[in-house]
């Protein structure tokens, strides 16, 4: 090894669901939301170009403003950043600092290990039950933090408020983190709970039920200290995380509530449709409260299916890992196309 390649950090990066460069394919693997985000978007940036020569406002003012009236929360109580993983990475960097592991389950969404091991946080992964259910007692011990997926990826399951409660209640010496990107299609947000506990931040994304993952805007909600730790940690990183078009459209997404309480109807009708499809075919999976569903048949290897939609022209999420290497993660897409996905797989079956 030449002497300069050991000060390089050597990390296991995350690895995204795949992007097909096909076009005539059925792209399922990725929780992407399948409908467009409002049209409102389009008049907001029609007269807006000339703004790109400037550098965006550091505070996003017009974004925190919407978001606080809907979340009936205080400007200062918000956080905003490039997409959820910003949020929750900056939140790993600003909370995460004592010599204790931090928490999160053995079955979660899998950039939480890569922050713990990009930023040296020790770390322990408690195991999900046979029902992939949390244990909360699990969480009772010494740590230096916790990170919750409500509802959970891959598994869409989403816990009980009470438990999420629990958790936090009884580690009020550490910050809780609750990520709750699918909390939209029928979870519990553990936002009222900011009322009763001030070690608790609660984090949501525009990706999934708003449309607008190309966009990539995430926010954190929690206490004024808590917002101000994480601004202060971001004004020492990079002070111009949020670029123009984001901040003037996210705004405009959080305005059309009719819109986004529409789509999120018709994503859970669709999902509700297909998983009672699934099951006739011999399907199991938990009860999904996600934009997706997390798929296994006993007849059928996950990878055989996986691989088999593929060659439609079908793509679906397989994750070759301890407990869940039999199982596939579903996106749901729009009618038409859940109807092709439910043709192809009743002909595999």
């Amino acid at each position: 090894m030449r002497a300069w390649e050991k000060n390089i950090r050597q990390v296991t990066p995350y690895v995204a669901g795949e992007q097909p460069k096909d076009l005539n394919k059925i792209k399922l693997n990725t929780n992407e939301n399948p409908y467009p985000p409002t049209k409102n978007i389009k008049d907001a940036l029609k007269h807006q170009s000339e703004m790109l020569r400037l550098y965006p406002d550091t505070e996003a003012t017009v974004l925190v403003e919407e978001l606080a009236k809907f979340y009936e929360l205080d400007k200062d109580q918000i956080f905003v950043g490039v997409g959820s993983d910003d949020v929750l990475a900056m939140s790993f960097l600003t909370f995460f600092n004592s010599d204790k592991p931090i928490l999160f389950p053995d079955i979660t969404y899998s950039f939480y290990d890569v922050w713990a091991n990009l930023y040296r946080i020790p770390y322990e992964r408690p195991a999900l039950d046979e029902n992939f259910h949390i244990r909360k007692e699990d969480y009772y011990k010494v740590n230096g933090g916790i990170v919750i997926a409500n509802p959970n990826a891959p598994t869409s399951i989403s816990e009980d408020l009470s438990v999420i409660e629990d958790i936090v209640a009884n580690n009020q010496d550490s910050i809780v983190i609750v990520d709750e990107a699918y909390v939209d299609f029928g979870g519990q947000s553990a936002l009222p709970l900011l009322k009763k506990y001030d070690n608790l931040v609660v984090v949501q994304t525009f990706s999934k039920s708003r449309s607008m993952a190309g966009m990539r805007i995430g926010f954190a909600m929690a206490n004024k200290e808590l917002i101000t730790a994480l601004k202060n940690v971001k004004e020492s990183y990079n002070s111009y995380t949020m670029n123009y078009p984001s901040i003037v459209c996210g705004a405009e997404a959080v305005k059309d509530k009719e819109y986004f309480y529409e789509t999120l109807d018709k994503i859970i009708a669709t999902r509700e449709r297909v998983k009672s499809e699934l099951i006739e075919f011999g399907f199991q999976m938990p009860d999904s409260k996600t934009n997706f569903l997390f798929i296994t048949h006993e007849k059928v290897a996950a990878k055989d299916l996986f691989d088999a939609l593929r060659k439609e022209h079908i793509y679906v999420r397989y994750f070759n890992k301890p407990r869940i290497s039999n199982y596939l993660r579903v996106s749901i897409g729009t009618d038409e196309e859940m109807n092709e996905f439910l043709r192809v797989v009743r002909n595999i079956v």
